[in-house]
């Protein structure tokens, strides 16, 4: 069976952003497994305009052919005033039929919240869209330092239990796709 295609997508573009780091991190762990196959969606090295253009422009068309790629997604996000960030929302946007029928995990983060709010609302967001959100999730408080330290054993147990739903998801709705395809 062909691996299957996880896209992480880090959610944050600001400067000075943590984003970046939990995301390689996060990708490091699930590029250690076989049973699938991991690309690096960086919000960042994307050209987004400011507003909603008239016709896509090239950074939009790349970012949805990557959407279009993969069969799962890990959102890395952090909390920002007890939401997510507008980049990521923006982003999301951009894609519609896309997301349909895929599963969708979190990888969240913020100074002791550790994303919960901003996760319960991509899960709405991402309901909207059709897509499937996985139940558990991997919550950084940043304060903690837990990528080093002793909770880190902790969040790499978190990961597995994450990529195991998202494997277990992805596989089922690859199959259910190629059965039927996804009406909205």
């Amino acid at each position: 069976m062909a691996p299957l295609q996880l896209a992480v997508i880090i959610g944050s573009t600001r400067a000075g952003r943590m984003g970046d780091r939990i995301g390689r991190w996060f990708v490091e762990q699930a590029r250690q497994r076989d049973d699938m196959a991991v690309t690096a969606v960086d919000l960042a090295a994307y050209d987004f305009p400011a507003s909603y253009p008239a016709e896509p422009t090239t950074a939009m068309r790349s970012f949805v052919r990557q959407v279009s790629l993969a069969e799962a997604f890990v959102v890395v996000t952090p909390e920002y005033n007890h939401s997510f960030p507008a980049s990521l929302k923006q982003a999301i946007d951009y894609a519609y039929d896309e997301w349909q029928a895929k599963p969708v995990g979190f990888v969240s983060y913020g100074c002791r919240s550790i994303g919960v709010h901003a996760v319960d609302q991509l899960r709405t967001v991402f309901t909207a869209l059709h897509a499937v959100t996985v139940r558990d999730v991997v919550g950084v408080d940043l304060l903690a330092g837990e990528l080093t330290g002793q909770a880190a054993e902790q969040l790499r147990q978190d990961v597995r239990v994450l990529l195991d739903e998202l494997c277990w998801w992805g596989l089922a709705l690859r199959e259910g796709r190629a059965a039927r395809p996804y009406v909205s």
